[in-house]
Parts: C-alpha cells; sequence; structure tokens
C-alpha cells in the first residue's frame, strides 16, 4: 500500500527513476481499485462513472510511475508512447519495465536501490 501511496504523492514527478517493486506494486494496487469501483458500479447499476473518475484521477500518476521506471532501465519516458503500437508496443513496454535497474547512476538520477 505504501508504493502506491508514494506514487499518489509523486503526482506528476516525472524525474528521477522508480524501482521494479515501486512499479509493480502502484499497478497491483491500481488494478485492484479499478476492479473494486468497477465492480460497485456494476452492482449498482451505475454508468462506469466512478470508474471515468478514478482512471482521469490516476492517469498523471501511472504515467510519472511509468516514466520514472524506465529512467530506472536507462531509457526515456518517451517510449510509454510504444504502448500505442497495438498489442506489439505495449508487450515491448511490459518487458522494459521488467528488466533490472542500471547498477550505477544514469543521466536520470541515483540507483534507488543503493
Amino acid at each position: 500500500m505504501q508504493w502506491y501511496l508514494k506514487g499518489l504523492q509523486n503526482y506528476v514527478g516525472f524525474q528521477g527513476r522508480a524501482r521494479r517493486t515501486e512499479y509493480w506494486m502502484f499497478v497491483l494496487f491500481n488494478v485492484i481499485a479499478s476492479f473494486i469501483i468497477g465492480l460497485i458500479d456494476g452492482l449498482f447499476g451505475l454508468t462506469p462513472i466512478l470508474t471515468y473518475i478514478y482512471s482521469l484521477a490516476v492517469l498523471l500518476p501511472s504515467l510519472a510511475v511509468t516514466a520514472r521506471r524506465l529512467h530506472d532501465t536507462g531509457r526515456s519516458g518517451w517510449w510509454i508512447l510504444i504502448a500505442l503500437i497495438p498489442v506489439v508496443g505495449t508487450i515491448i513496454l511490459i518487458v522494459f519495465t521488467c528488466q533490472d535497474s542500471q547498477p550505477n547512476d544514469n543521466q536520470h538520477g541515483k540507483n534507488p536501490k543503493l
């Protein structure tokens, strides 16, 4: 839960680096929250208004934590745009976010593991 809150607190912090743990815990809690909100929308027969509101609320934090994760692997945050390529782009982005951190400092900051 602390990783999710850390991602939300660094709402539009596109600079720096994010470890795999920070990124994937943010993604996990985001998926769980989306599922619960979607379930609430469905149970009460609402239009998915709550889902839309939540999605908009976490859009920037999601982009920021993904950019920081890419920075940790030595890539520019602009690599997020590769996800716009259907299927293949998303797979490539997942592979990039699963890779280990660069062991030393890079142009995006100090190694967060140290």
